[in-house]
């Protein structure tokens, strides 16, 4: 017996009951990125492992535990991109888009990350991100902050998420309190947990982060990184959260958020929630000044976030259980007869020309029209359109409205006029227009 093959660990199928409110999810999220004036950008999902290393940090987890990387045939180190902002600075710098120029792009793609498999996170998983370059002051993280919160409120789970924001200050504000922490660390090196340890020397900012109370505790001890701050990122910071303020946006100052990625300076955020148990961040993100000329390219302030799919599908499917996730079938042809199977699939073509916005399916594999009508309701369709000889002789055709029982014959050359009538009160309706 031929053995099954399998998706690999950690790669996850969407099926077609899944897609629906992913689609649903990313056109939202996509309408107000384009209403800030973000423009998508697509690239390649792989990259010269080079990139990330340089990007994101020697000493970080991600390089050193999650990376899938590999030789090509000619030897050269290539990698799965585990994150979207580095593919996305090379992009800009090798096709010249960030020379006296401001740009807002954004993109949406499978990522790849060696993780254990969990509930919301796969080794193959999805982000949608945005980034803006040429811009540097609070204005912008405000702006971006703000947007995302639309993203919430347009989603209904603005009351089940809560906003952390710190500044890490700049490069050399870390050195100075790089110097300070691993000075206490290793005072009380004796109460540190393995990880801790391991990364004492090699990249200390990341305990701040841990999620071992007992680091925590310790960490009570130890001055914030907010205290070491120079007077042009404390002011950054201070009018960032006075912009936030005005616009009504309520946050949490979370003084040990550093963000996993070395690339970040100043602002960093995240938008959390309670509501997927340990998993808790649905979106990330903060100011990375330096990337942009570390990788090669001119000195260019950025800012940008990113936003795991799968668990902001987790919270807007555990906000709202009972949403359907059926992709709706707007027009059902039926047919029954000598030649009017011809005859629907003629019909069916002219509608689809004239609608192309609605779903329209044709049915095939026989079976009388009761049969036929059954079918329809389990795809959950809206109208039925029944053609039989008689119809097809006077070019007319039965509309069935299957959400009212309404039934009545129309002219088949009235038909995508009355179709659309029907179909977009019912859009209206169901969105209040």
């Amino acid at each position: 017996m031929t053995k099954t093959i399998q998706a690999i660990r950690g790669m996850n199928d969407l099926l077609p009951s899944d897609i629906s409110l992913y689609q649903h999810v990313e056109e939202v999220l996509t309408k107000i990125l384009l209403n800030y004036g973000f423009s998508e950008i697509r690239t390649p999902i792989i990259e010269c492992t080079s990139l990330f290393k340089r990007a994101i940090g020697e000493d970080t987890d991600i390089i050193n535990k999650e990376m899938y990387s590999f030789n090509d045939r000619r030897g050269e180190g290539i990698t799965l991109r585990p994150e979207g902002t580095a593919g996305c600075v090379r992009a800009g710098i090798e096709n010249s888009l960030f020379y006296n120029q401001e740009q807002r792009l954004w993109y949406i793609g499978p990522m790849f990350r060696y993780e254990r498999p969990q509930k919301g996170r796969y080794r193959q998983f999805y982000q949608i991100g945005s980034e803006v370059f040429g811009l540097k002051g609070p204005d912008i993280d405000a702006e971006l902050i703000i947007m995302t919160a639309r993203f919430w409120r347009f989603l209904g789970i603005d009351n089940h998420v809560q906003l952390e924001l710190n500044s890490i200050g700049s490069i050399e504000t870390r050195k100075s309190y790089h110097h300070t922490l691993v000075n206490m660390l290793e005072k009380n090196i004796k109460k540190l947990d393995n990880d801790s340890k391991r990364r004492i020397h090699s990249n200390p900012m990341r305990i701040l982060d841990s999620k071992n109370p007992s680091i925590q505790a310790l960490l009570d001890n130890i001055p914030p990184l907010i205290d070491y701050l120079d007077d042009t990122s404390r002011e950054h910071f201070t009018e960032l959260c006075r912009l936030l303020d005005l616009a009504g946006i309520s946050y949490h100052v979370n003084h040990r958020l550093v963000r996993g990625l070395d690339y970040y300076n100043n602002t960093v955020f995240e938008w959390i929630t309670n509501s997927l148990g340990s998993q808790g961040a649905i979106c990330s993100g903060g100011r990375y000044d330096y990337l942009v000329k570390l990788l090669g390219g001119p000195n260019v302030p950025a800012v940008g976030c990113a936003i795991g799919l799968e668990r902001l599908i987790l919270l807007v499917r555990s906000v709202y259980p009972l949403l359907k996730t059926k992709k709706v079938v707007d027009i059902y042809l039926i047919s029954s007869g000598q030649g009017t199977k011809n005859s629907m699939l003629t019909f069916s073509e002219y509608l689809r020309n004239q609608l192309p916005e609605f779903k329209i399916i044709n049915h095939f594999g026989g079976g009388n029209f009761s049969a036929q009508f059954s079918r329809a309701n389990k795809l959950a369709a809206r109208l039925v359109l029944a053609l039989g000889e008689n119809e097809v002789a006077h070019h007319t055709c039965i509309i069935k409205d299957l959400y009212n029982g309404i039934q009545k014959t129309i002219s088949q050359h009235h038909a995508a006029d009355i179709l659309r009538a029907l179909l977009t009160d019912t859009l209206r309706k169901k969105h209040k227009i």
